[in-house]
């Protein structure tokens, strides 16, 4: 029987309270002894760590076992008070000092790095995934930051995020960038275990990642960057070196860049009235309803995941009207402040519980928490509601189509909309499930189309472009299954239906 169909039973037999109490105790101790047997499992150099991970575990599954009902009451919920997000325009609008670079030297980038590329088809780290003229995102990222320490003569060390799924990959690639000018280091988020649904006990039997234990590990949700960051040294290496905050982001976000007008509005402020917290937000689209949300709740700006949402407020959660804003998760933050809040145990980050089903279909829980949550816990936290150039993420192959064809241009490691797109939105692109993955993607263009006039593209089935061609206004593309359509080279669709049978053959 569940944990909550116990409770719901108990509740009947005896005081809910007092029943609640000994149940969460009996889940505690067993979960106790179990990870004490994966512990015995442990050798060498890795103990240590996993013994680190699991102490961090039973804090969370300490925490999840104390959650009653929502997070969030939805009656105390009100909208951020106006200057509580900022515009960032009147960010931009106050001239840059001329010593740029002394406050560039405070800053360091972290870029989170612990996701696999396997829902695009792809194995290893998803930042290996080339993109964009043969560079991938870890290609673009250091380009980005090499030519900013070279333009201001300055020192920003790039950090990565890794998982246990990422690391070894990452590490091997690293070589490359030996001679650019950019620090780099690493450090790896926790590995926890899955648990399972109905026990809520770990399905790994020992602490090793092969066999029956492949699927039995995760990387916590990037919440995990705080305590991570603190235990490998990291964090107070950095203080040493002078830095005062680090500039976060997703590292498939090609949007997030390091802003300078961003960095000295932090590092130009009075000490005692100084942000310690800066999430960049944008103006949410149909496309962004189920993105996290700042809110004001019991005084301080608060981030709500659409996890926290009771059934009955989702809609409402979803509605652009109510919710005009959503989190790009670019954030910056303050390592004094970090590290106050670490050794205070103040970080009180909301528990996100991810349903899993294991391919032996075995249900199973993710208990995770999210960077962005602990904005709460910060002194004199700020929003900025950014232009979404800001957020460019690649989480598909439709997203990689508009990333690399030639309505943006490539500097120095960033892109940017051309100016030969008249309208500054992006075009709306859903390439059906032949071409998720990236091989797949690749073979059916011979040539990214001409996209600069496109407002929407749909493509359904057997499709493939030849070179050259040129989609304007609204194309839809559909080849009903065992048809197949060939665009061929040179063509120009504009506004225009395309469906049934069309094949080049060569002859």
């Amino acid at each position: 029987m569940s944990f909550v169909a116990e409770l719901s039973r108990g509740a009947l037999n005896a005081g809910m309270t007092e029943f609640q109490e000994k149940l969460r105790q009996q889940h505690e101790n067993s979960m106790h002894q179990e990870l004490g047997k994966l512990l015995s499992t442990a050798e060498g150099a890795e103990a240590e760590s996993s013994q680190r991970d699991l102490k961090g575990f039973k804090q969370l599954f300490h925490r999840f076992l104390q959650v009653k009902g929502p997070s969030v009451d939805w009656a105390k919920i009100n909208r951020p008070p106006e200057d509580s997000i900022q515009p960032y325009e009147r960010i931009r609008s106050r001239a840059l000092p001329e010593g740029v670079a002394s406050s560039l030297n405070k800053l360091a980038v972290v870029k989170l790095n612990g996701g696999l590329g396997t829902s695009m088809g792809c194995k290893g780290p998803k930042s290996l995934i080339s993109v964009r003229s043969e560079n991938t995102f870890l290609d673009l990222t250091v380009q980005q930051i090499e030519h900013l320490n070279k333009t201001y003569n300055a020192d920003v060390p790039l950090v990565l995020m890794n998982s246990f799924n990422t690391d070894e990959d990452t590490k091997k690639i690293l070589q490359k960038y030996t001679h650019h000018r950019v620090k780099i280091y690493t450090f790896n988020q926790s590995r926890y275990p899955r648990i399972n649904k109905e026990s809520l006990l770990p399905v790994a039997t020992s602490m090793g990642l092969t066999g029956e234990n492949s699927e039995a590990w995760y990387p916590p949700g990037h919440g995990d960057i705080y305590a991570s960051f603190h235990n490998s040294g990291l964090l107070e290496q950095l203080l040493a070196q002078g830095k005062e905050y680090i500039f976060v982001s997703n590292i498939d976000n090609l949007g997030a860049t390091v802003d300078l007008h961003i960095l000295n509005h932090l590092v130009s402020q009075p000490a005692e009235t100084r942000c310690e917290f800066v999430m960049e937000v944008t103006d949410k689209t149909r496309a962004d309803v189920k993105g996290g949300t700042l809110i004001e709740y019991e005084g301080k700006l608060r981030l709500l995941e659409i996890a926290q949402v009771p059934k009955a407020h989702v809609d409402e959660f979803k509605s652009v009207t109510k919710f005009k804003i959503f989190n790009t998760n670019n954030l910056w933050i303050s390592l004094p402040a970090i590290k106050r809040l670490h050794k205070q145990n103040a970080m009180d980050l909301e528990i996100i519980v991810n349903p899993k089903t294991l391919n032996g279909g075995l249900n199973v829980i993710q208990l995770e928490t999210a960077v962005g949550a602990a904005i709460k816990s910060f002194d004199n936290a700020l929003g900025i509601n950014v232009p979404r150039s800001r957020f460019l993420p690649v989480k598909t192959s439709s997203d990689l189509l508009l990333v690399m064809s030639n309505l943006y241009r490539l500097e120095a490691g960033s892109l940017t909309m051309s100016e030969k797109r008249e309208f500054p939105t992006t075009p709306h692109v859903k390439l059906g499930s032949s071409f998720t993955k990236v091989q797949d993607f690749l073979r059916r263009f011979e040539s990214i189309p001409d996209m600069l006039e496109l407002d929407h593209l749909t493509v359904s089935g057997d499709v493939t472009f030849g070179k050259q061609v040129a989609l304007k206004g609204t194309v839809i593309i559909i080849a009903n299954h065992g048809d197949r359509i060939d665009i061929p080279a040179g063509a120009m669709l504009e506004n225009k239906i395309v469906s049934g049978n069309l094949r080049i053959l060569d002859h």
